[in-house]
Order: C-alpha cells, then structure tokens, then sequence
C-alpha cells in the first residue's frame, strides 16, 4: 500500500468522513437520552419538581444538540 500524499484526500472525503463523525454523534446522543428516559421513568412519581424538570432539560438539550448535527450547512 502506498503512503497518502498531499491532494490525495479529497474535499469530498473529508466531508464524508464529518458526516458520518456527525451520525455517529447524533446515535450516541439519542442513545443517551433513551437511556436516561428509561431510567428516570421509574423515580418520576416520587421525584421533586427541580428533578424532574432538569431530567427534561437535559432531554431536550441532548435532543436538540443531536438535531443539529445533521442540519444542512451553507
């Protein structure tokens, strides 16, 4: 196998290969918040107000940094 040389990745590449670093990101974060869903279902009823209301922060943050991952760019 040959050594890369300069020009041998394209811009097409590299803007492939961000936009599958970005997919991967997005699951991993939706992931997350699945995950932490699952697990704050349970204590839901016996929780505080603050508690619950940073759970669902949290969720919405985590889904809308994963929306944007994908958003078209100009």
């Amino acid at each position: 196998m040959s050594a890369l040389r300069p020009g041998d990745i394209t811009d097409e590449m590299i803007q492939a290969m961000d936009t599958a670093k970005r997919h991967a990101l997005q699951k991993d974060l939706r992931a997350l918040a699945a995950n932490i869903r699952a697990d704050a279902e349970g204590r839901y009823d016996s929780a505080e107000l603050g508690w619950r209301a940073g759970v669902e922060w949290t969720l919405r943050w985590i889904e809308n940094t994963a929306g944007q991952l994908t958003e078209v760019r100009p």
